[in-house]
Formats: C-alpha cells, structure tokens, sequence
C-alpha cells in the first residue's frame, strides 16, 4: 500500500484562485481538486492520500472543514483545520462533527507560532482525543513566518505533549534542513518527506542519514501534491537504496500504523 501523507485539495471554484496566489518560487503541476488528485493517485500507483484543508482564518475554520469532511473516503483521508482565534471546544466540535481524524497547521499562512501557548492548549486537547497533526515546519515566508514555524519548535512539543502523534513536514525544516538534521531528526515527531520541487534535489546520501538517525519506522511519505508530482517524488523514495522493508514502511506501513488503518 501506498499513502501520501501530504496532498492539499480546495473546492474546485477555489482551487484556481489559490494557486495563482502561491508563493513565489512554487509552481503546481497539478490543479488542486479531487478530481484531479484522484487522477494523479491512480498514475502514480498511489492507495489513499491525506487531503489537507487549512484555514487561514478563524472564521473560515466550520466551512474548510465541512468541505473536508464530506470528502470520499474510499481514497481519500480528511485532515482539517483549527484555529487558536477559536476556542478550544469549537475547534474540538468542528472535527467531531465532520469526523475528522487529523488535522494540518501550517504556521505561514494561518499566522500562528508553533511555540504560542495557545497551539499548546489545542494540541494537548486534539492530543487526548487521538487526533493526528501534520504541520508544515521550516521557511517559505518572511523573517516573521519563517520563525513561527521554526524547527526548534518540533521536539518542545513532542516532549511537552507526549500522547500526541505530531508529524512535522518537510524532515522538519523546509530550505533549514541542516537546523532540522540538529534538532528534529531523533525527537518524538514523525518526519514527512515532501520536498519541492522535488525530494530528488536533496543528495540521496544527506536523506538516508536523516532517516537513519531517526528511524524508518517513524519516518512518512509526502508529496505535496499539487505543488510536486507524487510518482516523481515515489521514485526519489526508491532511489534512496534503503531496506525494502523500510522503504515499504516509508511509502505507506508507517502511516497506516499511525492511523490504524486496515
């Protein structure tokens, strides 16, 4: 089985808008909707894909996750959004109420510190009610965005909140990856390996011993699609010439055992 942990989808009104608003220096290659991601996922081979829906604002957090919740779930894994503008008990409402098993924060676009006491306070509460939290952590903005979700943040959590499964993007530093082999790789989190353009950029060698440090079992495939090709980026996993029994944890057994997923 193949899991791809990290796949953002809109509604289809939405997506164009979205992505013509991305950050300078990613270039999608995808559309950003179900349809398309489920057209990706059967060229790539892929079984199930996490769809990631974040709202960047605390009014938007009920309708982001009601488009998320009614997603099919036959192929598709919804991870909502939450807000610390919002109190904890609304936040916790909106997922139950969309039978929502995880979440995404992204400290760039929703504004918010991994280190501000109130993303604790949720934390520890979507902690105690086995909800997932895969977070994008490293650069991608300004001074400001990129120290919301700096790296160092990732073991402070995992050791604060021990019961939570916190999964942090990009091994744990997006363009800081050297910040992320010092400080992330052996913490308590799960590392995601989504790396655009491409995880083929990073030297194979550097990612084996990131992988190594920190243990296959605890190490998850991302694309994010639709800012990557998720069969190129499968391919980059391959070549990396790990054990068939950690690449095959890697490309989806990790994931299903975080999950529970049959």
């Amino acid at each position: 089985m193949i899991i791809d942990a990290h796949a953002h989808v809109w509604p289809d009104e939405i997506a164009r808008k979205v992505l013509a608003d991305r950050p300078v220096g990613l270039d999608p290659v995808h559309d950003g909707t179900l349809d398309g991601l489920r057209a990706t996922m059967d060229a790539a081979g892929i079984d199930l894909a996490v769809c990631l829906a974040v709202a960047n604002v605390a009014r938007h957090v009920a309708g982001t996750n009601r488009f998320i919740g009614g997603i099919d779930r036959t192929r598709f894994i919804p991870f909502g959004t939450v807000h610390p503008d919002l109190p904890v008990e609304e936040n916790l409402a909106s997922l139950k109420d969309n039978g929502i098993p995880g979440v995404k924060l992204h400290p760039l676009f929703q504004e918010l510190s991994l280190g501000d006491s109130r993303v604790v306070e949720l934390l520890s509460a979507l902690a105690e009610e086995g909800i997932a939290v895969i977070t994008h952590v490293g650069a991608g903005g300004d001074e400001a965005a990129n120290e919301r979700g700096a790296s160092r943040h990732i073991p402070a959590l995992a050791e604060r909140i021990p019961g939570l499964t916190l999964i942090a993007c990009h091994f744990g530093g997006y363009h800081r990856l050297e910040e992320a082999e010092e400080v992330v790789a052996g913490s308590g989190a799960v590392l995601e390996t989504s790396w655009p353009p491409s995880l083929g950029s990073l030297p194979p060698e550097r990612v084996r011993k990131i992988i190594e440090r920190h243990g296959a079992d605890r190490v998850v495939f991302g694309s994010d699609w639709p800012m990557t090709d998720p069969a190129t980026e499968i391919a980059a996993v391959r070549a990396l010439g790990l054990p068939p029994e950690d690449e095959a944890a890697i490309l989806g057994g990790n994931l299903a055992g975080l999950l529970g997923l049959q």
